[in-house]
């Protein structure tokens, strides 16, 4: 674990923000654990998406696609029994536990589902949920995507989160273990890369966590 000399005239932290997927829970994707399930892969879709030839809304239209080539009445009860199975990240309700103890207003940022990230908002006691989800019908199937969170938009999410609470830059901090949350650094004064993926998010953070334990956080966070 690094970390950067702090100041003792910096103003106390009143926000932190999350990703969710490699962060608060130990998957890589809360999207591909549903791919898993049923034993296929949307790497196709995937690279369309990194080379800019889909969009977010397309992106996660194509996986509702492939799931229901496995399940046609693929619906919100399925997803949510396949995604009650993801673990936490060791250390999180500890982390958590500490930020709420200081009255830290704690958010999820991610471009992961949200049945997933409503379980950790419930069982974290975290303040804010954004993730994205779905349009259903009447009997719960899955219809079109609701892109609340753009996979590459990370920061304007964030930014526009401490807009609306009154809260600044220098008084937020964010964890994330991958490129898409280096927005999420430059919106907070402390930037914490929990098991970074890549060099890029390593290159960004004021500090690294190598260990796959979110207590190792806490004392990052009270500088």
């Amino acid at each position: 674990m690094t970390e950067a000399g702090g100041r003792r005239d910096l103003p106390p932290l009143q926000l932190v923000a999350f990703d969710m997927d490699g962060t608060l829970v130990d998957v890589e994707s809360s999207w591909a654990e549903v791919h898993h399930y049923f034993h296929d892969t949307n790497e196709a879709a995937l690279q369309a998406f990194l080379h800019d030839e889909i969009d977010d809304v397309e992106f996660a239209r194509r996986d509702v696609a492939l799931w229901k080539l496995h399940e046609p009445s693929m619906g919100l009860r399925h997803l949510r029994e396949i995604l009650d199975r993801v673990p936490l990240m060791p250390g999180a309700p500890e982390l958590l536990g500490a930020l709420k103890d200081r009255s830290v207003t704690t958010a999820i940022i991610s471009g992961g589902i949200d049945v997933l990230a409503e379980r950790l908002g419930r069982t974290l006691g975290i303040d804010v949920v954004l993730a994205n989800g779905f349009e259903t019908d009447r009997a719960g199937r899955l219809l079109l995507p609701k892109i609340r969170v753009p996979i590459k938009g990370k920061e304007g999410v964030l930014r526009a989160l401490q807009s609306r609470l009154g809260i600044p830059p220098e008084r937020t901090a964010s964890v994330g273990n991958s490129e898409i949350d280096v927005g999420l650094f430059r919106a907070s004064r402390i930037g914490v890369a929990f098991c970074p993926a890549d060099a890029e998010v390593r290159a960004h953070a004021s500090h690294v966590v190598e260990e796959r334990d979110l207590r190792r956080v806490i004392p990052l966070l009270r500088a």
